[in-house]
């Protein structure tokens, strides 16, 4: 199987060890789970082994393993090791030094992670901070805004600087 394959049109099993298109498997490999492919064409699985990612073949696009993988967005995927969490680039590289409580995925150029105190706020494509504001949540950009939880409760908006969009906030 090339890497032409259109990556809409490839479906997990319903055992959920393996891929196929229209019943015919991709590959002869079986893992413990498998996740949707990506872009960039890679797959989170599970296998006895650790977590990584595969190509359309079933092949290991890396040497690393992980404890939890997971989807590629804007070309990194979040990774869960014995350390915590972070983004990884599609050879397996890390993309920063820096290990988080939690992780999400990349949209609009950024991306929610939550530090080992608990606090969140957003990185950029470097895994650099945008701003030095702490929060007790923030939610994904959105046409360039943001949601974020202060610690006594209330919500309100950012822009992609970490500047407050207006002086209200929100219980909810």
């Amino acid at each position: 199987m090339s890497n032409t394959v259109p990556l809409g049109s490839i479906e997990i099993s319903s055992c959920k060890t393996f891929h196929h298109i229209n019943g015919v498997p991709l590959y002869t490999a079986r893992f413990k789970q498998v996740q949707k492919f990506h872009e960039p064409g890679l797959a989170p699985v599970a296998a006895i082994d650790g977590s990584f990612h595969i190509n359309v073949q079933g092949e290991a696009a890396y040497q690393e393993r992980f404890l939890a993988t997971f989807g590629f967005y804007q070309n990194l995927s979040a990774v869960i090791d014995q350390h915590g969490w972070q983004h990884i680039r599609p050879d397996g590289s890390s993309l920063y030094a820096r290990h988080y409580r939690w992780c999400g995925n990349f949209q609009n150029n950024t991306c929610a992670v939550q530090d080992k105190d608990n606090n969140f706020f957003h990185i950029d494509l470097k895994g650099e901070r945008l701003y030095q504001e702490n929060y007790r949540y923030v939610g994904d950009f959105r046409d360039g805004v943001a949601v974020v939880q202060k610690n006594n409760g209330l919500y309100s908006h950012i822009n992609i600087l970490g500047q407050l969009l207006h002086n209200c906030w929100f219980l909810d």
